[in-house]
């Protein structure tokens, strides 16, 4: 893992000294519908969040380019167990590096891998809430693809999918728990 992010920050750093003058940074925020997909959880729904971070694009062409993100991003899902409403929060540092390809002018359509790092775990039910973080893994592998487009005056929208690629919640005994993340993001931005 370690030398895969040494890879991806020297790709990232030679990228940013070639195109220096290009180089575009942003922050976007919006909200999320997230839930975990193949989880055994009855009534399983969708959560709502928020997600709001910071990005770089580095162009390597006039239609490609790099944009790696960080954005901090509430997650999890709601539903019953035994009977009871709960909800479950997973909120994520995730860390998205996303090629983008311009099909028309303004409109990019992105995809890439993502690395999430587990800030905060709760489950609540009822009137009892109590911290999850040792029943989930601390790590969460997905991919991301969506699009964005941007206004002339540097605002711009956009949507994505997020699926986790990995399990989410730790092996307990014989409990082998199957839900990934997965995460509809609807975002604001405005690019410098």
């Amino acid at each position: 893992m370690k030398k895969i992010l040494l890879s991806v920050g020297a790709i990232l750093a030679v990228s940013l000294a070639a195109n220096a003058q290009d180089v575009q940074f942003g922050v976007k925020g919006g909200v999320n519908f997230a839930n975990l997909p193949g989880s055994d959880v009855d009534n399983a729904k969708m959560k709502t969040g928020f997600h709001v971070g910071g990005f770089v694009e580095i162009p390597l062409s006039d239609q490609f380019s790099l944009q790696p993100e960080v954005l901090y991003s509430t997650q999890g899902q709601k539903g019953k167990i035994l009977g009871q409403d709960y909800t479950l929060s997973l909120d994520y540092v995730n860390v998205p590096i996303l090629a983008k390809y311009y099909a028309v002018e303004n409109l990019g359509i992105v995809l890439g891998p993502q690395i999430g790092f587990l800030a905060k775990s709760e489950a609540e039910t009822g009137d009892v809430s109590l911290d999850a973080k040792d029943g989930f893994k601390s790590v969460d592998i997905g991919i991301a693809v969506g699009a964005e487009y941007q206004l002339e005056n540097g605002i711009l929208f956009g949507a994505r999918y997020n699926f986790g690629l990995t399990k989410v919640a730790e092996e307990i005994g014989n409990v082998k728990p199957d839900g990934k993340n997965g995460v509809i993001q609807v975002s604001v931005g405005y690019r410098f």
